[in-house]
């Protein structure tokens, strides 16, 4: 029969070697279980996925709103400098369109109008800006989303020369929703205020007039597209 210091001895033996087999599996999970130190390699893989969630975001009809109320509240500059190939002019954009003067701001930001040209041009009357034949143009556009503006025509602005706005859609759109990719600068003297009630003056040519007219004074062909390309090279907030 085994003596009670047998028993002692044997317990002991078993508790030392459950206590190094704990030890074992901890060491393990080390391995495969994050920890909460993060080292400079963790913190570029968050940097890469945060990266990659910005550039995955896309505005909506649904998101648009939201997205642009908010994002006008972080803004800090209401001036655009556009630079072409035949000149440079800056606008100024008005703070009680809020809506407008941020998507114009993003789309800036975003690089959207760099390259795209003056694809309308109506002598003593418009010049229309935002689109081009070139397919990038059309990626971009998918790349930033599908969304159209509310109108906003009760600021008391007019659409005097020098005014910039936003063109209605040509969608079906019977309540006249702004296309946010495209705008039109006034070139009419005194103005033309026939535009009033229909589309969202949202700023005001402050320099470059003269830019302007001379893009106006450019000949154009069927469905008064210019014959030369005019192409905005670089559209920038001046901070």
């Amino acid at each position: 029969m085994n003596s009670p210091k047998f028993y002692l001895y044997f317990f002991s033996i078993v508790i030392i070697t459950l206590g190094c087999k704990d030890t074992s599996k901890k060491s393990e999970s080390v391995t495969f279980v994050p920890t909460a130190t993060i080292d400079s390699t963790q913190l570029e893989t968050v940097s890469l996925s945060e990266q990659e969630n910005e550039e995955k975001f896309q505005l909506t009809e649904d998101n648009a709103i939201d997205f642009f109320f908010n994002y006008e509240k972080t803004l800090n500059s209401n001036k655009v400098k556009i630079t072409t190939n035949l000149g440079s002019f800056t606008v100024e954009l008005y703070d009680n369109v809020p809506y407008h003067r941020a998507n114009f701001i993003y789309l800036t930001r975003k690089g959207y109008f760099n390259y795209t040209q003056f694809h309308r041009v109506v002598k003593d009357f418009i010049i229309q800006g935002g689109n081009s034949d070139d397919r990038k143009t059309g990626k971009k556009r998918a790349d930033i989303g599908r969304y159209l503006l509310p109108p906003d025509t009760r600021k008391g602005h007019k659409h005097d020369r020098g005014t910039i706005s936003m063109p209605s859609s040509e969608m079906d759109n019977p309540h006249m929703l702004a296309s946010p990719f495209e705008f039109f600068i006034v070139v009419t003297d005194p103005g033309s205020y026939h535009l009033d009630d229909e589309y969202t003056p949202f700023g005001r040519v402050i320099e470059g007039m003269d830019i302007v007219d001379k893009i106006n004074n450019q000949p154009v062909g069927e469905g008064d597209w210019p014959m030369q390309n005019i192409y905005i090279e670089k559209a920038e907030v001046v901070e």
